[in-house]
């Protein structure tokens, strides 16, 4: 199930990206696709596995993505803070999965 959220934060840097670029009727369509998606596959996870971490793991991994998108294909500026509050970002989430994976790992039927 774990999957699912990561291919949701996948479609959210997607989404999010388009709500900032998105130019024509096609774009914008794409965009309304990707927050369905993106919200769906959540939705789906979120009903096997523990809520609260499925949901900060889908947006901290949305954070990094849209981050990365901004950087790497924008060219946003690149700032040693933002990277710094980005690590501490996963690192939170990776601590939360962690002390929430056995409870995640009983709850599913699928792990």
């Amino acid at each position: 199930m774990w999957i699912l959220v990561i291919v949701a934060a996948i479609f959210e840097v997607g989404w999010a990206t388009g709500l900032k670029h998105a130019n024509s009727p096609l774009e914008w369509i794409l965009t309304v696709i990707g927050v369905a998606v993106s919200f769906v596959l959540l939705i789906r996870a979120a009903t096997t596995l523990p809520t609260s971490t499925v949901y900060a793991v889908f947006v901290a991994l949305g954070t990094v993505g849209t981050v990365l998108v901004d950087i790497l294909i924008f060219h946003s500026p690149f700032n040693w803070a933002m990277l710094f509050f980005l690590v501490l970002l996963l690192v939170g989430v990776l601590g939360l999965k962690l002390v929430t994976g056995k409870q995640g790992a009983e709850g599913s039927h699928e792990g």
